[in-house]
């Protein structure tokens, strides 16, 4: 058994650039988010309510992992989290767990619009948290490139949802 003094003592040197398997996946998971707002356009009338569906569903679901991705930084946090980063993972899982019911709700403009906020919120605050040694020192550099895709993709999904009969 441990005694409460036991403790450790971690240098790290980081990288201002992503790793590149680390730009991957953070590139991969907004990619389905794109497609679903493309498919929209160009695929099957037939398809759109699941196209929708499966499309904010995702985007929930990607913002609730990284509200848990910003938790699992704040417990390396010398001292403990910070209020920011307890607040920021809240909000984000938040938004995200909300999305979720406005989807099953059918209430996807809502979730539409709950996610546009969220991913809004990642490209300005994980630039600010990484300057301030809150998150990793790439997210200054990779959250605003990579949350341009949901922040266009979104809107896009909004507008069919919009105009749509079927969502009306």
């Amino acid at each position: 058994m441990a005694s409460k003094h036991d403790g450790r003592t971690i240098t790290a040197t980081e990288a201002a650039e992503p790793p590149p398997i680390g730009a991957l996946f953070a590139f991969a998971a907004m990619l389905p988010i794109a497609a679903g707002a493309l498919y929209l356009w160009i695929g099957s009338e037939a398809q759109s309510f699941l196209t929708v569906n499966l499309t904010l569903l995702w985007g929930a679901a990607i913002l609730t992992f990284l509200a848990g991705v910003r938790r699992g930084v704040s417990f390396r946090q010398p001292g403990g989290p910070t209020l920011t980063q307890l607040a920021t993972m809240l909000w984000l899982f938040g938004l995200g767990f909300a999305a979720v019911v406005e989807t099953v709700w059918a209430y996807t403009l809502t979730a539409t619009a709950l996610e546009f906020v969220g991913y809004v919120s990642l490209a300005v605050l994980d630039p600010v948290a990484a300057k301030n040694g809150e998150a990793p020192l790439f997210f200054a550099s990779l959250r605003p490139i990579q949350m341009a895709i949901p922040i266009v993709a979104l809107p896009v999904l909004g507008y069919f949802v919009w105009q749509s009969p079927l969502f009306g």
